[in-house]
């Protein structure tokens, strides 16, 4: 189980959290549960809804976009940033390659704590929309 303040690490890694204070990152931490997962799990399917945010502490996952692979995660790695603030289909497909440990924001408990924080919401959204593919724009 992971410590407040090692959540609080991996928080800060995160580029659409980078901007945020230690009192928001420990706000995050609160609302982000840890939970271990077997390898052969999907974290995302491509174009589902997405609802939630997942940052990987140990592990590792492989990303597949239309069946192909583009991408393999190891710990430390994050996906799911835009599920958290807009209501878009997941872009790939995320599967678990080794027994995995993560970190897991949802949505809804994302967006409680951007309506109780407007510097938050600030933070966020402005490193979010630098993140935003480019077929989403």
């Amino acid at each position: 189980m992971l410590r407040k303040d090692a959540k609080i690490e991996l928080l800060k890694r995160v580029p659409l959290f980078e901007n945020c204070s230690k009192s928001e990152l420990a706000a995050i931490a609160r609302v982000a549960d840890e939970v271990s997962v077997p390898a052969g799990r999907d974290l995302t399917k491509e174009g589902a809804p997405g609802r939630e945010f997942v940052v990987l502490v140990e592990g590792a996952a492989e990303v597949r976009r239309k069946g192909k692979v583009i991408n393999r995660l190891g710990d430390g790695d994050f996906l799911g940033e835009i599920a958290l603030v807009a209501d878009v289909p997941r872009t790939a497909t995320v599967t678990t390659t080794w027994p995995s440990r993560l970190l897991l924001l949802t949505d809804r408990a994302f967006r409680s704590l951007l309506r109780e924080s407007p510097s938050l919401q600030t933070k966020v959204l402005s490193a979010l929309a630098a993140r935003v593919p480019p077929e989403f724009q």
